[in-house]
């Protein structure tokens, strides 16, 4: 089973050297500005100029407005759009429709109810993603990339009429099995590679991409 792996969150030209030479077939640029993960349009353009064509190049965006976008686009390649923020299915599709590019639209889970959203979301989306909701009591909780997992059990199974990827908390060390539990056929990290929060490690992109390519 060939499963595609998303490095997401990258800031500097040696992680975005070590995921294109191990093998993703997506890397991921974060605009939110809360996250530590984040960057502008410049940076991600001289890191996206290391990207072959074959790669995907993925914007993170939460909750923005044309606008935004726009500006982001107007100062970087982008191929994907990752909505992690609470927009709606109609949001989605202008979004989809206004700049002409595929989107990733992320669902936070908790529970088996969160997943049922999926069905509204499918058929304005090029792909889903399945995150970790984080809990309301979690202080500074961003709306991913906070090293937490969910019910693996919960996606076992399930087809959802769009290719999918399974995120949150996965590790080199965890990800054959989430896969195992989950059938996902794509894989997202940020955190697990990192040392800390904004900070990833060469080795940790290489071991995780490895196991990705084991499975």
């Amino acid at each position: 089973m060939a499963v595609i792996a998303k490095i997401c969150g990258l800031k500097t030209a040696e992680t975005v050297d070590a995921a294109v030479a191990h093998g993703a077939g997506l890397v991921g640029f974060n605009f939110y500005p809360r996250s530590p993960r984040a960057i502008g349009p410049a940076q991600a353009k001289l890191l996206g100029q290391r990207v072959p064509a074959a790669v995907l190049k993925v914007g993170l965006f939460v909750d923005d407005g044309d606008a935004r976008i726009a500006e982001i686009l107007a100062g970087c390649a982008l191929d994907v759009l990752q909505l992690h923020g609470h927009e709606t299915p109609d949001r989605v599709a202008e979004i989809r429709a206004r700049f002409g590019k595929p989107v990733i639209k992320v669902l936070s889970v908790s529970g088996a109810g969160d997943l049922d959203p999926s069905g509204s979301y499918a058929p304005v989306v090029d792909y889903l993603m399945f995150d970790a909701k984080p809990p309301k009591t979690m202080a500074g909780a961003l709306p991913g990339g906070n090293a937490l997992s969910f019910d693996w059990t919960l996606l076992a199974g399930r087809s959802f009429g769009k290719p999918w990827l399974l995120a949150g908390g996965l590790t080199p060390d965890n990800v054959a099995e989430a896969v195992r539990m989950t059938g996902a056929p794509m894989v997202d990290v940020s955190s697990g590679v990192e040392d800390r929060p904004g900070e990833k490690n060469v080795s940790k992109i290489k071991a995780f991409l490895d196991a990705v390519k084991r499975l």
